[in-house]
């Protein structure tokens, strides 16, 4: 394979700056609005599965939210540290000479007015305060007049009669209550706690989504182009290719971070348009061994945290939603944590959305079928970085777990940590505060595009641009005036964005302490005619996480590393109906069997990187979807981890050869294959404190067939459109020769809170790569002293 150069597209490595760090606020954040438990030990900080798994007594959590507290069978909602409600505030601020509410344009007059001691009106738009809404009352809606009586907090009461204000405009809310003595009280109630609910989980509360709400949809209306204005140029990164010496460097320096490396995963999605009733990390990656997306990220970091972070523990936070928090815990619970420790696994949970808009007016929605309900739908995925600032989940990995970066992940990608340590490699050359995942990206192609914009003002940002704003925008610029081009390789210069984001962790808190991580909002309602009036359907404001780099300052650098999609991304997202659309359009289809497909595809890929023969399957067609089928190879993370790893794990890859109708599975950190010819199936599975060398070992049998299989009432299979029928194996296991050790291998959650044996006497520093690492060695610094076995 020839080495590739540095594209042209990305900047040209430079002598190396430490990054800026971000100036400190000059004032206390505010406290957050939640009551913390008396007996809370470290109050704020932790969020995690102690109390969901049994014990014979409940230990206090130190949780602050209704999390943990609905788990062990008690409800303790969450309640504002304000003593007053926002409408109460602002009346008492209203009557204080020295604090009198303005309207919101004047105020934000005035801010710009101020000197540079004040805080800046950027800052001003961040903050949770509640928004001043300083108007005269109009006359009440009959109803709500009649009905203000049955709520008991006096926040509720003044929150639906400042609704009902000409500068909010939801009188409408309340048209059913006029025959509310026909309603029970509950049914109001409910409805009136619902949009204290929304008020209170929103920064500023309703007023602040509604006038940002009014402002937006205005600006869509009349095709106002939020980048007018902004210059577009190609944004700092680099592209790889795998395989080459470029490669191997820079990924070589990330491994010596993996050790120092949190994961948050967001995972608030259910797998309904899958065909799935669960939630997405619940879905198998594959049917070869059907471990779930959930349990193999917990088998990576348990993997990288055995190999490379010593006694360290690697957190995982996961980001839920009223939908998968239930079926996300169970996971956990009946799977014990998969492996992981219960105190190094956190929890957040997203609120129940925001109210949906029917209209140019921010009217918020009611339920056609109950009007005393109001619409909501999911704010975004942006909402993971004030959640972690809120529950002070980054400050505690920073000091008290030793994490250096943090990786934000997605649900269903099983090819998502292949790359980590080059990214990692690329963050800590370039001082990248936020360092993208990106793909090489075909001009015009539907995916947004990682781009560096200069304001007006010459603040530069490098962004994520949505791809039907990116041709318009480059056009409009001198350097770019004919569009969204593909350059000489054939791709476009700006990469496609995939989600997949890295944070440098000391510098992400000082931001989230300067933005408390509110990210900014945006709108994109679907008209149903040219005149821009009516909605095919309720729309929403909404915010996503690729969006920090927006609240960034100068100095706090942003980048991306490029790899080609068939390393790192293959979501799983679309139904098979979908899908064929997609295929028939050149794209990815994005189902269940291409995710498969392409996870087996990914080994293949790096054991030919490596120099292994490893032939490919002819192409399928299932239920019309087109994969390569196998060989199907599904090699653990305890055995390997990244591409680097596997120079010691094949020390003689020209040996090693696999035919296109097999099917190999390997677990054990402790085993090496010098030579092997498959044909047919095999698996091997070597406990963690045992050794095994795969040497002239030759397999032939029937193996493992996928059969096509349609209208199975299993959804696992329905969504796949075959299923696995294992005619004949070869199994090669090597067990733990100490029974206590065998014992502590199944369960690292065990009541006695023993670890494994192998923890406590492993604290390496990193993995050596390269063919002159004696593999007797690593293994050794590995394992405890073991004779090991020879298979042949």
């Amino acid at each position: 394979m020839t080495e590739e150069k540095p594209t042209t597209e990305s900047k040209p490595a430079t002598e190396e700056k430490p990054a800026e760090e971000a100036t400190p606020a000059t004032e206390e954040p505010p406290k957050e609005a939640k009551e913390i438990e008396e007996n809370a030990e470290e109050p704020g900080m932790e969020v995690t599965l102690e109390d969901a798994m049994p014990t014979e007594e409940v230990k206090d959590t130190g949780i602050p939210t209704t999390i943990v507290t609905e788990i062990i069978g008690e409800t303790k909602p969450r309640r504002s540290r304000r003593s007053l409600s926002p409408v109460k505030r602002i009346m008492e601020r209203s009557k204080s000479p020295k604090k009198r509410s303005v309207s919101p344009s004047k105020r934000t007059k005035n801010a710009e007015e101020k000197n540079a001691e004040e805080t800046s009106a950027e800052e001003k738009k961040i903050t949770e305060e509640p928004v001043v809404v300083e108007e005269e009352m109009v006359e009440l809606p009959k109803g709500l007049e009649n009905a203000l009586d049955i709520f008991d907090d006096d926040e509720t009461k003044e929150l639906l009669k400042r609704l009902c204000t000409k500068t909010l405009g939801q009188a409408h809310l309340f048209d059913k209550w006029e025959k509310s003595d026909k309603v029970s009280p509950p049914v109001l109630r409910q409805m009136g706690n619902q949009l204290r609910s929304l008020d209170k989980s929103y920064p500023g509360g309703l007023a602040a989504y509604i006038l940002k709400a009014k402002k937006l949809l205005k600006d869509s209306k009349e095709g106002v182009n939020p980048l007018e204005g902004c210059t577009p140029s190609i944004p700092e990164g680099e592209a790889f290719e795998l395989g080459t010496k470029r490669y191997k460097d820079i990924e070589k320096v990330g491994i010596q971070q993996l050790g120092q490396v949190g994961f948050v995963l967001v995972a608030g999605g259910l797998g309904e348009r899958l065909g799935y009733s669960g939630a997405k990390i619940g879905l198998p990656t594959e049917t070869t061994t059907g471990g779930s997306y959930l349990q193999y990220y917990c088998e990576y970091i348990k993997a990288i945290q055995s190999k490379c972070a010593g006694s360290k523990r690697l957190p995982l936070c996961i980001m839920v939603s009223n939908d998968t928090k239930n079926l996300t815990i169970k996971l956990l619970k009946d799977n014990k944590c998969f492996g992981l420790r219960r105190r190094q696994i956190f929890i957040v949970q997203q609120g129940e959305g925001v109210p949906a808009l029917s209209d140019n007016e921010a009217r918020i929605a009611q339920d056609p079928n109950d009007p005393f309900k109001v619409v909501t739908k999911p704010h975004g995925h942006g909402d993971i970085h004030s959640l972690l600032y809120k529950e002070g989940i980054t400050k505690n990995w920073q000091q008290n777990f030793g994490i250096e970066y943090f990786v934000i992940f997605q649900d269903t990608n099983a090819l998502a940590f292949h790359t980590l340590p080059l990214m990692l490699g690329v963050s800590k050359k370039r001082g990248f505060v936020m360092n993208s995942l990106a793909i090489p990206r075909k001009a015009k192609q539907a995916i947004g595009g990682i781009t560096k914009l200069t304001s007006k003002e010459g603040k530069e940002s490098t962004v994520n641009v949505e791809y039907n704003q990116l041709d318009p925008l480059l056009r409009s610029s001198e350097a770019f005036k004919d569009g969204d081009v593909n350059g000489s390789n054939g791709f476009s210069p700006f990469p496609g964005n995939i989600n997949q984001l890295l944070f440098h962790l000391e510098s992400y808190n000082k931001i989230l302490e300067r933005t408390k991580g509110v990210m900014p909002d945006f709108v994109n309602p679907k008209y149903a005619d040219e005149t821009k009036t009516v909605f095919k359907k309720p729309t929403r404001l909404e915010c996503m996480m690729q969006d920090f780099p927006t609240v960034l300052e100068s100095g706090e650098k942003v980048g991306f590393t490029q790899v080609d999609s068939s390393l790192c991304f293959s979501p799983v997202k679309n139904s098979v109906v979908d899908g064929m659309g997609l295929q028939a359009k050149g794209i990815a289809a994005g189902t269940a069997a291409t995710g498969e497909a392409d996870q087996y595809a990914a080994a293949r890929l790096m054991m030919r990187a490596r120099g292994c023969k490893v032939e490919d399957a002819e192409e399928v067609n299932y239920g019309g979807i087109r994969v390569v089928p196998g060989p199907a190879i599904v090699l653990k993370p305890d055995f390997v981890c990244c591409p680097g790893e596997y120079n010691i794990k094949f020390p003689y890859p020209e040996k090693v050869k696999i035919s296109a109708r097999s099917t190999l599975v390997v677990r054990g950190p402790g085993v090496t294959i010098e030579s092997l010819d498959l044909d047919g199936a095999l698996v091997i599975d070597v406990d963690r404190s045992e050794k095994a060398i795969v040497r002239d070992l030759v397999v032939k049998n029937d193996g493992w067939v996928q059969v096509p299989e349609s209208g199975s009432k299993d959804e696992k299979i329905a969504m796949r459109g075959f299923k696995m029928d294992r005619k004949d194996t070869r199994y090669i296991e090597v067990k733990a020769r100490d029974p206590k050790a065998a014992v502590l291998e199944a369960d690292d959650n065990s009541d006695d809170g023993t670890e494994y044996l192998v923890e406590d006497r492993v604290a390496c520093g990193g993995l050596e790569l390269g063919p002159s690492v004696d593999e007797d060695d690593f293994v050794a610094a590995r394992t405890p002293e073991s004779s090991g076995c020879s298979i042949m």
